[in-house]
This record gives C-alpha cells, structure tokens and sequence, in this order.
C-alpha cells in the first residue's frame, strides 16, 4: 500500500510496515501499526512526515513511527529517530513546542468502592487546588528570576527541597527529574511566560484525571508498582507550559538561519536543525533541557497538590501512603547510548510523541525498577482508559528503547468540535459514570474520547509488536481540565 504515489510502504509483519528509502532519503521508514491502523493513516499527511525525517543528515537507523502516530510540526506526532552525535542533527521540530509535555502517575491506598461517596468532593477539590486553563497561575508561587533560574536548573529536585515531596520522588522520574541544563539559554521573554505558571495543568489536551485499576494482566509487576485490582490512581498529563512552548518558538529562528548557514537541504522547513557539534545545537540543547526540567517541577508540584486535595477529603495518611508510579517525558532529545549494528554508539535520540521503554537491567534505571524494566505510562481519552507497560528488550533493539505515548488524535480540534457541537458531553460522560470539571466547554468537546483512536489497539500493537509490554488497565472515574 502507499499513502501517496510517490511512497512506497510494504508490509514487513502483522504490526510492522517499511517505508522503502527513496530519492534523497538516508534512511528507510518503520511504521508500528496494525492493517486497521495503517488504514486510518492513508492519505495522512504524518506518513510523507516519517519520508522527510529520513532525510535529515547523520540519522541512525529508521525514522520511526509509532501506531499513534498523526500529523505535527516537522516531525510525526508519535515519531522517533536518533542522530549520530559527530554527522546528527538536532531540530526542534522533533521535540515540539511544548517540551517534556509528560505524564506521571501516583498509586493511592484507596480503593474505588472506598472513593465512590466521596467522588465529587475530591473532583471538586482537586479541580479548586490545581490551577487549570491556559493563563492559569498560582499568585502565592509566583517566582522571583533568580528562583525560577534555580527551577531551570534542578527541575524535580527543586521542588522537592521546597517541600514539594520526597526524595523516594525522584527515585521514580526519568532522568531523576533533573537534565543538564543551562539557563542562560532561555529567553527573558520565555522566563517572563513561566514565571507563574509552575504547578498548573494547562490547556488542550492536559489533563488531572481519577481513575483506577480494573485488569491487571501481570500480578507481580503490578504490585511492584502500587497497582492492585480496584485500587485508585491520580494520573497527571502536562508540561512546560508557556516558558517551554517560547523556548521552542526562540529556537526556531535560529534553526531555520543555522540550517542554511551549515548548507542543511530541508524537504522541509519545518525540520529546521543545526548539527549536533555546533553552537545554535548546544544552546538550544541547554535551552531545551532548562524547560524540561520546568516540566519535571510543575508536574511535581501538581503531585503534591493532589495529595493535598486527598489529605483534605480523606486523610494525611492517605496523602503520605500515596506514591509516585512513574513520571516519564514524551517530548524530548536526548544524548543516549545504544548498540547498532554490534557496536555502542552515542547519539541524540528525538522522541515526539514517544515514550522511552528502557528494558530490564538498563543501568539509568534506579534499582526499584531495574529488574522488572521501565514503567511506561500511555494516557487514553477521557472516557475510556489508559494502560501501564514496562519496557522491554525489544524496544531497545529496535526502537532506540522507545514505545508510544497515548492513544492518538483521529480528528483535529477543529472537527471535534463540529461533532460535539449539538451534544452535551459533560452528560455523556457522567452517565458514564466519569465526572469532568473543566474551565471551558470548548476543551471537553476538543477532546471527546471519538477524536482520538482507541488505546487499547494502540496498546495492543505495541505489546504484540514487542516493544512494550502490558502490565495493567485504568479506568477514568474524574477528569479536570483547563
């Protein structure tokens, strides 16, 4: 089959797909889907998106593509491809504007027959604590430069030294919560926008949801993870807010000057990038990495409202049982390590719209998890589910140790909001047994849970595909959005 005449796709397995390396690619392209979701991406714009990334010069491996993958700036939503550190590129279309958005999960002591009467109470309470919307703030944390410079620097770690949690946290984050960053290499303008904006949800498709486990498909591993049949879980969805979205738009620019400086052909100039060894590269790296770390404090800073919204309606004992799943970015570039063709190489691993699946005995993983392999948090819509995975082998020897990062737009906002015109979905939804408190009834309707694909196919490629592997199923009972 081909999306277009001019890109040749053929099938490799049951949930593997190549795009043939034609022209002026480097690369061939490797598509993770089913036949349903191959279908549902002809005539998609993101399949000639996985040709142009194969172009970029220094590209190690495929360019690859995940069953989530839709339409983005430059790169694939659900897209991943790894630069050689020495002949690579970086460019900011594979990382995205809003960098580290992410997602983390907290496992509760509470069990959904306990939290039922009081479901609405914390909705509400929750919905009252963690600030949402997209010019939301928190005026009692508004941050002095020198303080938000600190965030930049320390991302998780700062907010844990101001209170905002425990060590045990930062056991349980990519990275530790905390990339090499530099600063100096964010715009005033950028720091302006974040100044008030840590430890708030955003907008679009950010979210606070309630939910809890109804199938385990692995015992051990689940209960390694806090994660037994019925019990309650606190997903959080967010990322660099406005300060990372400037940091992106910044470096932009220069990309798109460097690209012609450095004599970089772009198929397109939404891929504009400079090579990984040259400056406009290093500060953007540092720029990048200063607004992940940002992420990393807000979606901690939300941790601990949440438990204060639990300490309020149920207990302080509930609050300090409650603990940190997992908290992993989904836009992002880092410098990793990985064995190609037989050797170890460096390179700069772009993923946008994928999740790092790093397998069992990975040395970046803290020991609580090392043996069991990475947890891997993939969101669903709003009213169906979401799963946890854990990374495997597999991914690290095909994918760079990568997997997808949630279910996967089927319609724009713009045609999502055309169908829920004439509905009430907040309704829908509470018949359904899911409440949603949300500041505008524009972001519910973009959202509807028929705009995305189902998750649980998405889930099921990549756990038949090998690349990620099945641990447990959430159920939404409660949703704030901005």
């Amino acid at each position: 089959m081909s999306s277009r005449s001019s890109i040749k796709v053929s099938r490799i397995d049951a949930y593997r797909w190549r795009v043939e390396r034609t022209g002026q690619m480097n690369t061939h392209g490797l598509i993770f889907a089913d036949s349903e979701l191959m279908r549902d991406l002809e005539g998609d714009q993101c399949i000639q998106q996985v040709v142009n990334v194969a172009h970029l010069p220094g590209i190690v491996g495929p360019s690859i593509a995940m069953p989530d993958i839709h339409w983005g700036y430059g790169f694939p939503i659900g897209g991943v491809a790894a630069f050689d550190e020495d002949e690579g590129v970086i460019s900011p279309g594979g990382v995205g504007y809003d960098i580290n958005c992410g997602v983390r999960l907290l496992s509760t002591p509470i069990t959904i027959d306990e939290l039922r009467p009081r479901l609405k109470s914390l909705a509400d309470t929750l919905y009252s604590t963690i600030p949402s919307g997209v010019g939301s703030s928190r005026s009692d944390l508004k941050l002095s430069r020198p303080e938000l410079d600190r965030v930049l620097e320390r991302g998780a770690e700062w907010a844990v030294a101001r209170g905002f949690g425990t060590e045990r946290d930062l056991e349980c984050i990519e990275a530790g919560g905390r990339l090499d960053a530099d600063p100096d290499c964010v715009s005033n303008r950028a720091k302006e926008r974040g100044r008030n904006q840590v430890g708030t949800v955003g907008s679009g498709n950010h979210f606070v949801e309630v939910g809890y486990v109804d199938e385990v498909y692995r015992v051990d591993a689940a209960q390694r993870l806090g994660l037994s049949q019925g019990s309650v879980t606190v997903f959080i969805h967010s990322g660099s807010r406005g300060l990372g979205y400037q940091v992106c738009d910044d470096y932009l620019d220069t990309m798109v000057q460097a690209a012609a400086r450095y004599g970089i052909e772009l198929p397109d100039k939404q891929l504009c990038c400079a090579p990984l060894s040259s400056k406009e590269a290093k500060s953007y790296l540092g720029a990048m990495n200063a607004a992940a770390n940002y992420a990393f404090a807000n979606r901690q800073l939300m941790s601990h409202y949440a438990r204060e919204g639990l300490a309020a309606v149920f207990s302080r004992e509930t609050a300090d049982r409650t603990d940190l799943v997992y908290d992993v970015a989904h836009n992002i570039a880092k410098y990793e390590t990985h064995v190609i063709e037989g050797k170890q190489r460096r390179v700069c691993v772009h993923r946008k719209g994928a999740t790092r699946a790093f397998p069992p005995g990975h040395p970046e993983l803290h020991r609580r998890y090392r043996d069991i392999g990475q947890p891997v948090l993939i969101p669903g819509d709003m009213g169906r589910y979401s799963f946890v995975l854990t990374g495997t082998d597999g991914a690290y020897a095909e994918t760079f140790g990568s997997t997808c990062h949630g279910a996967g737009r089927r319609m724009s906002r713009h045609q999502a909001r055309k169908v829920a015109r004439s509905r009430n979905v907040l309704k829908e939804l509470e018949k359904r047994g899911i409440m949603i408190r949300a500041a505008s009834r524009r972001t519910v309707d973009e959202e509807i849970p028929e705009a995305y694909k189902d998750v649980a196919k998405v889930v099921d490629v990549v756990h038949s595909a090998g690349i990620g592997r099945r641990v447990a199923r959430l159920r939404p009972v409660a949703v704030i959005k901005g």
